[in-house]
């Protein structure tokens, strides 16, 4: 008995198939991955100041906002826990998130709520505790105006930058 060869021929009009679907699978899934990474990244820097703020706030809150020398001292120092994540801010410092500055700061107590045109002295003072007699006085501590600013990634959709609403922490105060 012998035994015949077969060979198998691949038609000559298949040559380079593969190489044109995965060109035509690779526009979609780059699109994919550099949005992933983007919109990561926002993401990330969200968290990250939403984490400073709450720092901020409890840190302003364990001072008294009846004595406005020490509680002045401390919301500079809320600030800058808030932007560069240290109580005492330099120049050279590099701030948490990208584009994040103490000017997006703004941090309100029973002393005064002149940065925060939405609330009222009423707001933040004499607060109900709900049990009882007694009351609370609260300390907002905000984020607003904060802009992040994308790579510019190709194909992403997304715009130069998106600003956040605002982010904001209340504290029991002393």
């Amino acid at each position: 008995m012998s035994m015949q060869k077969f060979t198998v021929r691949r038609p000559v009009k298949q040559r380079g198939a593969a190489m044109v679907e995965f060109a035509l699978v690779l526009i979609p899934l780059l699109v994919l991955a550099f949005g992933v990474v983007e919109f990561g990244r926002a993401i990330y820097h969200y968290d990250t100041v939403v984490k400073s703020v709450r720092s901020a706030s409890r840190w302003v809150a364990t001072h008294d906002p009846s004595d406005t020398v020490n509680f002045s001292t401390a919301a500079t120092q809320a600030r800058c826990l808030a932007v560069y994540g240290k109580t005492a801010c330099q120049v050279s410092d590099t701030p948490l998130a990208p584009g994040l500055a103490t000017s997006h700061v703004k941090i309100c107590s029973r002393a005064s709520v002149a940065e925060c045109p939405d609330l009222q002295n009423a707001d933040v003072q004499n607060g109900s505790t709900g049990v009882g007699t007694g009351t609370v006085q609260l300390v907002v501590v905000r984020i607003d105006g904060f802009q992040f600013d994308f790579l510019g990634l190709p194909l992403t959709g997304a715009g130069p930058s998106v600003q956040f609403n605002t982010i904001s922490s209340v504290m029991r105060g002393l």
